[in-house]
C-alpha cells in the first residue's frame, strides 16, 4: 500500500536549515526528486515523501468551479498536500480590489494560468481590459471573452489611461453618494486591468516606461477602494527591469504574488528586499519533473522523456508561501489548429461584464471603439494638431501623465522628494527616494542632492 511520510526537521536555535532536493533525495534513495515536498524556514523544516509526484497532473473539476467565491477568491490549482490554491482578486472586508503579480520564465505556465485567470474573471463577472504584449499569442482565445482587448503597447497605454480615468469618475460619484468602500457589483462591476508580457513595457528603455509606471502605481495605490484592480503577468530576471523596483515592491507588498519558475537574480532580491517572509527558502522548480538515470550506449533505446512543470510554482501571499502549488492542467494535451476549444470551454458561451455606461463618456473613444494600436493611443491622448477624438498620425513621445499638479522638470529637487514620499505605500530610505525621484521624468539628479533635500525637508 502506498503511503506518504512526513518529517519534521529541526536545527539548532540560530542555525538556518539550508538543503539542496537534489542531494537530499539521493541521500534518501529517493530516484525521483518531485516526490518530496520540501518547507523550510529558518531553524525548522518539514520533509513530505510521497509515493509518487503529487503535482503530476492537477486537473480542474469543471469550468464552473472557476467563479469566484463569496471571500473573492478564485481556485486557480493545488498545493501539494491537496488543499486549494486561491488568489483573491475582491476584498469584501475592505471593500477592495486586489493587485495581481505572476512571474515565470519562458516555458514556465505563465500563459495557461492567465488564461485560468481571464477565464474565471469572466464567470466571475468582472470587466476585463486585457492587453497581451506578444501579439495575442499568450492567450487568443481570450478575444471575445474580455471587456476590450489589445495587442500593442500603445493599446495598453490606452487602457491604463481609460481605467485611470474611470476609477477618477467612479471616486467622485461615490464620493457625493457618499461611499467609502466598493460593494461588488452595486452598482458596478469590477474592474480589472490584465497586461500580459508587462515586462515589455516595463523594461529599461521601452518607450512608455515612465508614463505605464505612474498608470500602474496610481491604479494600483488608489484603485482598490474603487473597484478597479490591475494584474502584470512579467517575465523579469529583477524587479528593477519593472518600472523601478519602487512600484514592484509596493505591490509586491500588498497584492497577490503567483512565483513560478525564477531566476537566481529574482529570488536573492524577493529575500533582500523583505518581500518573502523571514527566513523562508523556497526550494528551487526544475524544468523537467520525474527521475534521472543513467544511460548506457549499449541499450537498444533509451526512453527519458520526462513531464514538464509549467504552472509548478508558489503563491507567495498565501497562506502557505513555502508550499509548492500547481495550476490546473488546462487545454489540450496536445497542438491544435486555430483556437484550443478546451481552453474555449473555460470562458463559456455567456456573455461578459462591461463597463457600467455611467463611465462610457470617461473611458473615451478608445473604449467606445475598442481601437488598438495608434488609433488607440491617438483617441487617448489627443494632441493639438490632430482632429478631436485622435485618429491622426501615431505619436512616439512619451505625453505628461494626466493628472500631475505640475510637470516634474519644473519642480525643485526637494518637491520631488516630497511629491515622491507623498506617493509611497511605505517608508522609503535615501537610494529608494533616488529611484522614485529619476522614474518621474524630470532632470536626473544624484543621491547626495536627494540626502540634501531631506535635509531641507527636516
Amino acid at each position: 500500500m502506498s503511503r506518504i511520510y512526513e518529517l519534521t526537521l529541526e536545527a539548532p536555535p540560530g542555525d538556518i536549515i539550508t538543503y539542496d532536493p537534489v542531494r537530499l533525495a539521493d541521500a534518501m534513495r529517493i530516484d525521483d526528486p518531485s516526490r518530496l515536498a520540501i518547507e523550510a524556514m529558518g531553524s525548522q523544516a518539514l520533509v513530505t515523501i510521497y509515493p509518487t509526484d503529487p503535482l503530476a497532473d492537477v486537473r480542474l473539476p469543471g469550468p464552473e468551479f472557476l467563479e469566484m467565491d463569496e471571500r473573492g477568491r478564485i481556485w486557480i490549482g493545488l498545493y501539494h498536500n491537496g488543499r486549494r490554491v486561491h488568489v483573491q482578486l475582491y476584498d469584501p472586508a475592505s471593500g477592495s480590489a486586489q493587485r495581481l503579480l505572476l512571474f515565470g520564465t519562458t516555458g514556465a505556465g505563465k500563459s495557461t494560468l492567465g488564461q485560468i485567470l481571464l477565464a474565471a474573471m469572466k464567470r466571475s463577472g468582472i470587466a476585463t481590459l486585457y492587453g497581451d504584449l506578444k501579439e495575442g499569442q499568450s492567450a487568443p482565445e481570450a478575444r471575445g471573452h474580455v471587456d476590450w482587448a489589445v495587442y500593442s503597447q500603445e493599446g495598453v497605454l490606452a487602457q491604463l489611461h481609460t481605467a485611470w480615468c474611470v476609477m477618477r469618475e467612479r471616486a467622485a460619484r461615490y464620493a457625493a453618494a457618499g461611499r467609502s468602500k466598493f460593494l461588488r457589483d452595486r452598482p458596478d462591476p469590477l474592474l480589472y486591468v490584465v497586461i500580459d508580457e508587462a515586462n515589455r513595457l516595463l523594461e529599461r528603455g521601452a518607450p512608455y516606461r515612465d508614463l505605464a509606471t505612474f498608470y500602474i502605481k496610481d491604479i494600483g495605490r488608489t484603485g482598490r477602494s474603487l473597484g478597479v484592480g490591475i494584474a502584470l503577468l512579467a517575465q523579469a530576471s529583477q524587479l528593477d527591469e519593472l518600472g523601478g523596483s519602487d512600484t514592484m515592491r509596493a505591490m509586491l507588498k500588498e497584492g497577490e504574488v503567483l512565483l513560478l519558475r525564477w531566476t537566481s537574480r529574482m529570488m536573492q532580491q524577493l529575500v533582500a528586499d523583505g518581500l518573502m517572509p523571514a527566513g523562508q527558502k523556497l526550494a528551487p522548480i526544475p524544468k523537467k519533473a520525474g527521475a534521472t538515470r543513467l544511460v548506457s550506449q549499449f541499450e537498444t533505446e533509451a526512453d527519458n522523456d520526462r513531464p514538464g512543470t509549467q504552472g509548478t510554482g508558489y503563491h507567495l501571499s498565501g497562506p502557505y508561501p513555502g508550499a509548492k502549488m500547481r495550476a490546473f492542467n488546462v487545454g489540450s494535451t496536445t497542438p491544435t489548429e486555430g483556437l484550443d476549444p478546451e481552453m474555449l470551454a473555460l470562458y463559456g458561451d455567456g456573455p461578459h461584464a462591461v463597463l457600467e455606461k455611467a463611465s462610457w463618456p470617461a473611458a473615451g473613444r478608445a473604449y467606445a471603439e475598442k481601437l488598438d494600436g495608434a488609433d488607440a493611443y491617438n483617441a487617448a491622448f489627443p494632441q493639438p494638431d490632430s482632429d478631436e477624438g485622435g485618429g491622426g498620425r501615431s505619436h512616439t513621445s512619451t505625453p505628461a501623465a494626466p493628472g500631475r499638479p505640475q510637470s516634474a522638470a519644473r519642480l525643485t529637487v526637494a518637491d520631488r522628494v516630497q511629491a515622491a514620499l507623498e506617493g509611497a505605500d511605505s517608508d522609503m530610505d535615501a537610494h529608494a527616494l533616488l529611484e522614485a525621484v529619476n522614474a518621474d521624468g524630470g532632470r536626473p539628479v544624484k543621491l547626495g542632492s536627494i540626502r540634501n533635500a531631506l535635509s531641507n525637508l527636516r
